[in-house]
């Protein structure tokens, strides 16, 4: 026979805090913006085993997709979807039923008597792709989504020698148009979303042009009679030679033969290329100091050709 007498449950063992090595703010925060957490809190505060405080809290945290898939804050979600909306018409020409999916800075390549680029929104709505200039209020470019026939990022560099990504339209009247954008991958995956039978192509690389020369954007620490400043330009690793040059620069400011450079090493640097260390060149001149991405790669590029050339000419010693 059993006892079905009722017994309360064993008192567990008080609640301790632990830590996991392995688990990463990112990763908490990944489940409570997908997963969601749920909060049943019932607190008491004591002092000398005195109760002074109670709290009983009872929470749900998640994101607002996962609140919104449970049915949860659609009404606040709704409220504050038309208030958004009666605050852009103010500024912005929306159509009926047209909402705003997305809006960035960007910009327009108006190509007529004059190329130039016009600055301005890119707005990406349920309808139409848009570029607009707030003040004075203009729509400097649009096209219906429907009418977009396929969209292409591509690799333009700019007069400072900076590469941008940039966004080609291809529209129903044969025409290409350009368009800046602060995420231009952004747009066009926004838009392939809402048109399923959108053409978009891989990402366009610039045409390389043969030669054997290596080219690629890169800052200089300039020493000035007030301090130092890093300037942009183009280095440029050459047959015998490593150059660097400013678009204004009439002549290079970094004018290395191979034999110059003594020695090649990383050093911990904040450059602007946003890496945290910079190439650090030893020459018979003095120290030089170039801001890269992929440091790394070119400190084993250049002690190639460092390398080949001290070879070379051992090998010319050697001969005579």
């Amino acid at each position: 026979m059993t006892d079905s007498t009722f017994r309360p449950p064993d008192k567990s063992a008080p609640m301790e805090p632990t830590r996991n090595p392995e688990v990463s703010l990112s990763d908490l925060i990944t489940v409570l913006l997908d997963k969601g957490t749920y909060l049943n809190l019932d607190l008491i505060i004591s002092v000398a085993d005195i109760p002074l405080i109670g709290v009983n809290l009872r929470a749900t945290i998640a994101g607002m997709e996962t609140m919104l898939e449970y049915g949860m804050m659609r009404d606040w979600d709704e409220k504050t979807r038309a208030w958004v909306r009666q605050s852009v018409a103010r500024h912005f020409p929306l159509a009926e039923d047209e909402e705003i999916v997305a809006k960035m800075a960007g910009g327009y390549f108006h190509e007529g008597w004059t190329k130039t680029w016009r600055p301005g929104s890119v707005y990406v709505t349920n309808q139409r792709l848009v570029v607009f200039r707030r003040e004075p209020k203009e729509i400097l470019w649009e096209t219906q989504l429907a009418h977009i026939n396929a969209l292409r990022l591509t690799d333009q560099q700019t007069i400072g020698s900076e590469l941008r990504t940039r966004l080609l339209i291809d529209t129903a009247d044969g025409v290409t148009t350009m368009l800046s954008a602060s995420a231009p991958g952004r747009i066009r995956e926004l838009i392939a979303q809402q048109q399923p039978h959108l053409k978009t192509p891989r990402h366009l690389a610039p045409a390389a042009e043969e030669s054997s020369q290596l080219s690629k954007h890169a800052w200089y620490l300039e020493h000035r009679a007030g301090g130092t400043l890093w300037r942009g330009g183009t280095v440029t690793v050459e047959e015998d030679r490593l150059t660097w040059r400013a678009p204004t620069d009439a002549r290079h400011a970094v004018n290395l033969a191979w034999q110059d450079i003594t020695d090649i090493q990383l050093t911990e640097m904040r450059a602007p290329s946003g890496e945290n260390k910079a190439l650090h060149l030893t020459t018979h001149q003095g120290d030089i100091y170039l801001g890269l991405t992929q440091p790394e790669q070119w400190v084993g590029l250049v002690s190639q050709r460092m390398l080949g050339h001290g070879n070379s000419k051992e090998g010319s010693d050697a001969g005579n």
